[in-house]
């Protein structure tokens, strides 16, 4: 005799109103600093108890999605880092969070040797047996995660770079200029919105799916020869990319 059905689980209150919130903070009615709608309110718009919806936005909180301030309510956070929109040389990451005010910090994820694709081979100009030196590190900002970068140098460039050479945080322009004699003179950027990989969020504390913005980074040296292909995931909610902005 077949086993009766279980009933459906039905997704905890607290969880509902967590994914209402985090997708109205992340349409086009709010901007950074924007403070969200007090806890009495929510209860009384969600039809729900204010214990429940101050649980879901405490998750929020803790992720990074929201920040309180002890005295004006609950706002999405003002971004934390400021990259520019457009810029002719390629400045590393540490140096735009320190000349925003902030710490920055990184981890190595992963570094490998490959086989070149035939989408990177066509960026950097290769043939498509080429190998490149494809590594990935997590960014952050007062140890705030705020981006993911994935870095494609070709390996000819770079022969001998190693895992050991990134894992302190070590500035890759700085590396390129002072071991391979490789100055960065011009730099192509593309802007967009992504979505996060489930991988991408976890990394940055967001859920799976979240809008995110994207930035391809295709540098080149004197000679105006492809030398670095980085495609970056940036936190939406921690980063803003400015026209005109001052770099330090």
């Amino acid at each position: 005799m077949n086993a009766p059905a279980l009933p459906p689980r039905r997704t905890p209150v607290w969880l509902e109103i967590r994914r209402h919130l985090h997708e109205l903070i992340a349409g086009p009615s709010f901007a950074p600093g924007d403070y969200i709608p007090s806890e009495r309110s929510l209860a009384e718009t969600l039809g729900a108890n204010r214990m429940t919806v101050r649980k879901a936005v405490d998750s929020l909180v803790q992720i990074g999605a929201l920040e309180r301030n002890s005295t004006s309510g609950t706002r999405l956070p003002l971004p934390r880092v400021t990259r520019p929109a457009a810029l002719h040389t390629a400045l590393g990451i540490a140096r735009l969070v320190r000349a925003g005010g902030g710490e920055p910090g990184n981890r190595l994820l992963d570094f490998d040797l490959r086989p070149v694709t035939a989408r990177i081979a066509k960026r950097l100009q290769l043939a498509e047996d080429s190998e490149i030196v494809v590594f990935r590190r997590l960014w952050t900002v007062n140890d705030a995660p705020f981006c993911v970068e994935t870095t494609h140098l070709p390996a000819v460039r770079v022969p001998g770079l190693a895992a050991a050479d990134l894992t302190a945080g070590q500035s890759l322009y700085a590396l390129l200029r002072d071991r391979y004699g490789i100055v960065t003179s011009g730099t192509e950027r593309t802007i967009g919105i992504g979505y996060a990989s489930d991988a991408e969020a976890g990394l940055l504390g967001l859920a799976p799916g979240t809008a995110i913005l994207l930035l391809r980074l295709l540098a080149a040296d004197g000679a105006g020869v492809p030398v670095e292909y980085t495609a970056s995931v940036n936190h939406p909610q921690l980063v803003v990319f400015r026209a005109g902005a001052d770099a330090g």
